[in-house]
């Protein structure tokens, strides 16, 4: 079994589960959160179980840092829809791992009975095969925007956009490590340790 839940990051010069969106005062949050390796700046990453993290976390979670943060919702470990959320309010999205977002995408039928049948089928390697592309054409913006993120953060040397492009193309077994790579492309300063693996 993968992981299921949500990656946080935000940079702060105070832990990030200080953040009243938190509720710091309830000792049950601490069990659910790991607190992946700081890079240095203040960011940090949390790796919340599922059923902790709101969307409506997000926007109070730049408003307390005061810096742009994005979160990362993984599914078994498999796929991820990164979220980043800058201080003037704009917003950014990129899947992680597109194979995988595809299949979780892609429309059924309506005339399906039992999905699992429809899934060995020519047609649902089909609907695959559009949903892909039509995730691929969305790469080039979802870097740009990512990139556009990162300068707000004020990273030092932002990385090349083909760099992101080629990362949000990239598969890996576990989305995680391609979620710490995005932020190590992007520019932030890498983690003395690397991520914990799932």
């Amino acid at each position: 079994m993968g992981f299921s839940g949500h990656l946080v990051f935000a940079g702060s010069k105070r832990p990030l589960l200080e953040a009243p969106l938190f509720g710091s005062t309830n000792p049950g949050l601490r069990n659910d959160v790991h607190e992946w390796q700081p890079r240095p700046g203040g960011w940090q990453t949390l790796q919340l179980e599922q059923g902790i993290w709101e969307d409506e976390y997000l926007p109070a979670l730049v408003e307390w840092t005061g810096a742009p943060a994005c979160v990362a919702d993984v599914s078994d470990s498999s796929v991820a829809l990164v979220t980043g959320l800058d201080t003037n309010g704009h917003r950014w999205q990129a899947w992680l791992n597109l194979n995988n977002a595809a299949a979780l995408l892609v429309e059924e039928p309506e005339d399906v009975d039992d999905v699992s049948l429809w899934m060995a089928t020519p047609e649902f390697d089909e609907a695959i095969g559009h949903k892909r592309a039509e995730l691929d054409a969305e790469v080039p913006a979802d870097a740009e925007g990512a990139l556009v993120w990162a300068s707000a953060a004020g990273v030092q040397a932002p990385g090349q956009q083909s760099q992101i492009e080629e990362l949000l193309h990239a598969q890996e077994t576990f989305v995680e490590e391609l979620f710490d790579a995005l932020l190590d492309k992007l520019g932030f300063p890498e983690a003395t340790h690397s991520a914990p693996q799932p």
